[in-house]
């Protein structure tokens, strides 16, 4: 229940941006798929999840403080914790999974250092649907996933999507 309320939640605070709310949709049931093959327990499958759903939360208030399509990765990662500390701390979502969430979306453009599974689950993912949305090339999809993907899961599906 509190999924489908985040989703909700989401898809009103990025109302008018269809084509973000796609991206993070597209991001959760990657990283859903991607986090069950390979069989997160219940609590990390349900923080991967959040994350997923909450991970460019910080597009929103980056373009209103630097303009449109002028929200890097890093500005990403400083202002989306707070807001979506506040709209999870709203959904009623524990103090254990609000902290680690932050955590992940305050890292998702962050690829070292990558500490646990749903960290790395939420990396992969999102490369997965950038690699589509962004039109990259084979090489750089071959090279990226070489370099940052480490799920056994993740580098088939990349393989699996993109014909590497």
């Amino acid at each position: 229940m509190q999924m489908q309320q985040l989703l909700e939640a989401m898809i009103a605070y990025m109302g008018g941006d269809a084509r973000r709310i796609q991206h993070f949709i597209k991001v959760h049931a990657l990283a859903q798929l991607l986090g069950r093959q390979e069989q997160l327990d219940d609590r990390t499958q349900f923080i991967l999840e959040t994350a997923a759903l909450t991970h460019d939360i910080g597009i929103k208030n980056g373009e209103a403080k630097f303009g449109a399509g002028k929200c890097s990765g890093k500005t990403q990662e400083q202002e989306g914790p707070p807001v979506a500390a506040e709209m999870l701390v709203k959904l009623g979502f524990a103090s254990d999974v609000r902290e680690r969430v932050c955590y992940l979306i305050g890292h998702h453009h962050t690829y070292t250092n990558i500490d646990g599974l749903d960290y790395q689950i939420l990396v992969e993912a999102d490369f997965l649907v950038n690699f589509y949305e962004d039109g990259m090339s084979q090489a750089a999809i071959k090279t990226t996933c070489e370099r940052i993907f480490k799920t056994e899961a993740g580098i088939r599906l990349c393989r699996q999507m993109f014909g590497i």
